[in-house]
């Protein structure tokens, strides 16, 4: 694949990544209008302890400007409204809302708290102003543009305009030892026609990032396109993974190679997010033709043939080269990791919808080989989980470690660590759909592919 093809597959995952954010944006709106309709619309959050010593508790000011914009057509626009639930722990409790020069005029000369942070599951925290312990009562007060007060429990609907505004929370009597629960609600006649937006976009977007996608992995593929592994020499199994110790090798090299390596790193994981939109499209055309689309299938192969050659070099693939992986979906004959599938001319339509389910046994074998986990026994019981990286990582950090004081790789771990990785790929390739032969339970050791035996001659 040229690099221009190779950029164009990065975009397409980009917009496509994009895209699912502003779908799950749309999501989460359209799904909380629908949820919060029987609480006349507004999202809530949990009550929170609010409690000071002093005369009152206030907001930080919220400054609600709409430069350039009329204040009044943007605020009818967007049809705000906050709604306060305030329940005292004692005396009587007040709630208003006001302009920040009429609030700092009002508690300038009494002591109060501030709200500085709010962090869940901890206290709030306040910034604490000096000042006398009384204060006129605040329900003698004609400033507040909106406010509740009374015994038990209270409610403030709040209709948001422009201005620079501060919530304060008192007792009705404007005496110090304020204490109450509080939760703070908001709803606005945009949440659902903008979730519905978003998720019309957001659709638009993804099918947009599929069409790059594709485009990028079918067209242009002229009469340079690689044979399809059907051309291969007979295997055993369909999926073709081999493997050689290219000698010498340096000591040390393999402790910069993941750091070397990170360019490809960097393109294999958008590559991979393409590999899964292509197999769901490959699903739905197995579905209704019973074929794997030939170009879709050229470019997974692709994507695993590149994985297999970065992972030889640079990661649990055994690090078994020094020599640079290609930046190229092709293969590589000379280099000394290969990958091939054999192309399946028809595919069952019905194996599509539990190849996932039958492999769930080689999940659990696989998942020991690529990743691990040791619990660490204490004398008050199990402690806390520890990753060891799986048996693939832990062998070939042996064969990294025996290379580094002898110099020589050791033969019966390579044939192991490319026996298991052999496995891990005949498992990907059946459950992304690429061949209908179930993988063996068999761990084929070495680095070249069993060759089918001979038949017997006939008497």
């Amino acid at each position: 694949m040229s690099p221009g093809r190779i950029i164009a597959v990065v975009v397409g995952v980009l917009v496509g990544l994009f895209a699912l954010a502003i779908l799950a944006g749309g999501l989460f709106l359209t799904i909380g209008s629908a949820l919060t309709a029987e609480d006349d619309g507004y999202f809530d959050t949990a009550p929170r302890r609010f409690g000071t010593e002093t005369v009152a508790i206030a907001t930080e000011e919220a400054e609600l400007a709409a430069d350039p914009a009329p204040p009044d057509r943007l605020w009818d626009f967007i049809d705000l409204s906050v709604r306060f639930r305030v329940e005292g722990l004692g005396d009587d409790v007040f709630l208003g809302v006001a302009s920040e020069s009429d609030v700092n005029a009002y508690l300038s000369s009494a002591a109060y708290e501030q709200v500085r942070e709010i962090r869940p599951g901890e206290s709030v925290r306040y910034r604490t102003f000096s000042g006398g312990d009384s204060i006129d009562p605040p329900v003698d007060q004609n400033f507040w543009v909106a406010a509740t007060s009374g015994a038990g429990a209270q409610e403030l609907v709040w209709d948001i305009t422009g201005g620079t505004w501060v919530v304060v929370l008192m007792n009705s009597d404007g005496s110090p030892g304020v204490y109450a629960d509080v939760s703070v609600g908001a709803k606005s006649g945009i949440v659902l026609p903008i979730g519905i937006g978003m998720l019309a976009f957001g659709l638009l977007l993804f099918i947009v990032a599929v069409a790059i996608i594709l485009l990028a992995a079918l067209v242009g593929r002229g009469a340079d396109t690689p044979a399809l592994a059907t051309d291969l020499a007979p295997s055993v199994e369909p999926v073709r993974l081999e493997a050689s110790i290219d000698e010498p090798l340096s000591q040390w090299m393999w402790l910069v190679k993941w750091f070397l390596a990170i360019p490809h790193f960097f393109v294999l994981a958008f590559l991979w997010l393409a590999f899964f939109v292509l197999t769901f499209i490959a699903w739905w055309a197995i579905l209704f033709t019973g074929r794997y689309p030939q170009g879709l299938f050229t470019f997974n192969v692709g994507v695993m043939r590149w994985t297999w050659r970065v992972m030889y070099y640079a990661g649990t693939g055994g690090l078994g080269t020094d020599r640079y992986p290609p930046f190229t979906f092709e293969p590589v004959h000379d280099y000394p990791a290969t990958l091939d599938v054999a192309y399946p001319e028809r595919l069952s339509r019905g194996l599509i919808f539990v190849k996932w389910l039958l492999a769930i046994p080689h999940y659990i074998v696989v998942g020991l080989f690529m990743s691990g986990v040791v619990m660490w026994g204490t004398s008050s019981g199990w402690g806390a989980p520890v990753w060891t990286g799986g048996l693939i990582g832990i062998l070939v950090l042996v064969a990294a470690v025996v290379l580094l004081f002898t110099g020589r790789y050791p033969q019966p771990l390579f044939d192991l660590i490319i026996g298991l990785n052999r496995w891990a790929m005949r498992v990907a390739a059946y459950v992304s759909l690429m061949t209908d032969q179930y993988p063996p339970f068999r761990l084929d050791q070495g680095g070249s592919e069993p060759e089918p035996a001979d038949e017997p001659m006939n008497p």
